[in-house]
C-alpha cells in the first residue's frame, strides 16, 4: 500500500469516527429532548446556566453531561432501564438552584453542600415537576456514599456513576469542550470549530 493510499485510509477512518461521534451526539440530544423537554425549557433549569458546578462548568452543562453519559452507560449494560426516568432524574439530580461556591447567609449548609444538595434538589424538583418514585430515587441518592443509603434502582446507580465520572473530568478540566476551549477538526481545506 502506497503512502497516499495509507493516508487516504487513515483520513477515511478519522472521518468515519467523527461522523459516528456526531450521529451519537445527535441521538443523545434527541432522547434528552424527547423525555426532558419540559425540564430543559423551564425557567429554573435555564437559570442553572449562571451557577458554577465544577471548575468553570455550569450546573446546566454538568446535568446535560451526566444525562448523556447515563444514556451511553445504559446502552452498554446488559439490563433494561426506564429511559424516561433515567433522563429526567439525571437532568434534575443537581436542581438545587443556587451557586454553592458563593458565601450567602441564606445557604446555611455551604460547607456541607455535598451532603445536603440532593434533598434540596429533590424538594425543588417536586415543586416544579411531576416526578415518579424512580426519578425521586435518582435525585435523592445520586451522592452515595455521602447520602449513606445506597440507590435501590438501576437508573439511580447509573446516574451515580455518571455523576462521579463527569464531576472528576470537569474538576480536573479533562472534559472535551470544557469552557472556552474548542475542538478543531480539519475538513479538506478549512477548519470547523466545534463548541
Amino acid at each position: 500500500m502506497s503512502f497516499i493510499n495509507k493516508r487516504k485510509a487513515w483520513t477515511d477512518s478519522k472521518r468515519r469516527k467523527w461522523k459516528e461521534f456526531f450521529e451519537e451526539q445527535k441521538r443523545l440530544r434527541s432522547k434528552i429532548k424527547e423525555h426532558g423537554s419540559d425540564i430543559l425549557e423551564s425557567e429554573n433549569f435555564q437559570s442553572s446556566q449562571a451557577n458554577v458546578q465544577h471548575g468553570n462548568m455550569t450546573v446546566h452543562q454538568h446535568c446535560i453531561n451526566v444525562t448523556k453519559l447515563s444514556l451511553k452507560l445504559s446502552r452498554k449494560l446488559p439490563f433494561h432501564f426506564n429511559e424516561r426516568a433515567l433522563v429526567r432524574g439525571a437532568l434534575l439530580h443537581d436542581y438545587f438552584l443556587y451557586d454553592w461556591h458563593k458565601k450567602d447567609p441564606a445557604n446555611e449548609h455551604k460547607n456541607l453542600h455535598g451532603f445536603y444538595h440532593p434533598g434540596i434538589a429533590l424538594k425543588n424538583a417536586e415543586r416544579d415537576f411531576d416526578l415518579t418514585d424512580r426519578e425521586r430515587e435518582i435525585i435523592k441518592k445520586h451522592m452515595w456514599p455521602l447520602t449513606v443509603v445506597p440507590p435501590t434502582c438501576r437508573e439511580a446507580w447509573v446516574v451515580t456513576m455518571a455523576d462521579k465520572y463527569c464531576s472528576l473530568m470537569e474538576t480536573l478540566k479533562l472534559h472535551k469542550g470544557h469552557g472556552p476551549k474548542l475542538i478543531k477538526v480539519k475538513s479538506k481545506s478549512h477548519y470547523i470549530e466545534l463548541r
